[in-house]
C-alpha cells in the first residue's frame, strides 16, 4: 500500500480535491532555496522540476526549478526565489497539489489519509506483544500532523460493557503500522509494550 499525500476536503464539489503535499521551513543557503517537510509518499514526483504546487486557496502558485533529498528533508528551489530574504518569507507555508482523477493514480495501490478515518485497527500477525493476529483493538478516529511524524488517533474497543478508553495516539510509521488494507476496512499495528492501555 502506498500513501499518496494528505487530504484538504473542498466545500465546492466542483473543485479539484486538493492534496497537502509540503510544509515550507527554513531557508537553505543563500541562493533561495528552502527546506520543506514533506507530507506525499511521492517527492520525486511531487518536487520534480516543472512541477506546480499552490497555497490552499490557490492564490498563489510555486514552480519547482530544482529539488534534492538531503537525509530526511527535502531541498527546493522555487521559480522567482531567487535569495534568502525571498525565502525566509515562506516559511510556513503549506502547499497543495491536485489529487490524480480516480483510476488514474500513479500506483494501483495508492490511498488517501482520510480513507484510514473509521477503519479497524487490529493486531498485526507476528506482533511483539504475542496477541492474537486480527484482534481488535480499536477504530481509527483520526489523523495528526505532529512535527516529528504523522499519528493515528486510536479510539479503542471498550472491553466488557465499560465505557471506552480515552483515544490513544500510535506513531504512523510502518515498524508499529505494518499493515495498511482501506479496501479491506482495517488497519494492522505492532505496537511497543505501553503504548496502548490494553488489558
Amino acid at each position: 500500500m502506498s500513501q499518496v499525500a494528505s487530504d484538504r476536503s473542498n466545500a465546492d464539489p466542483q473543485q479539484s480535491r486538493l492534496l497537502r503535499v509540503c510544509r515550507i521551513g527554513r531557508a537553505q543557503g543563500l541562493k533561495g532555496e528552502v527546506n520543506v517537510y514533506a507530507f506525499t509518499d511521492e517527492p520525486e514526483r511531487r518536487f520534480s522540476p516543472g512541477s506546480v504546487l499552490t497555497t490552499a486557496d490557490e492564490a498563489r502558485a510555486f514552480t519547482v526549478v530544482s529539488s534534492r533529498r538531503f537525509k530526511s528533508r527535502w531541498i527546493v528551489l522555487f521559480e522567482g526565489i531567487e535569495d534568502r530574504n525571498a525565502s525566509e518569507a515562506l516559511n510556513g507555508i503549506e502547499l497543495y497539489a491536485p489529487a490524480d482523477p480516480p483510476g488514474e493514480e500513479e500506483d494501483d495501490d495508492a490511498w488517501y489519509l482520510d480513507d484510514l478515518v473509521g477503519l479497524e485497527v487490529r493486531m498485526a500477525a507476528n506482533n511483539g506483544l504475542g496477541r492474537p493476529a486480527g484482534e481488535l483493538i480499536g477504530t481509527v478516529a483520526g489523523v495528526i500532523d505532529a512535527p516529528a511524524q504523522q499519528l493515528i488517533e486510536v479510539a479503542l474497543q471498550a472491553s466488557n460493557g465499560s465505557e471506552p478508553a480515552p483515544a490513544s495516539l500510535v506513531p504512523f510509521v510502518e515498524q508499529i503500522v505494518p499493515e495498511v488494507e482501506p479496501e479491506e476496512g482495517y488497519i494492522g499495528i505492532d505496537p511497543p509494550k505501553g503504548l496502548l492501555p490494553l488489558d
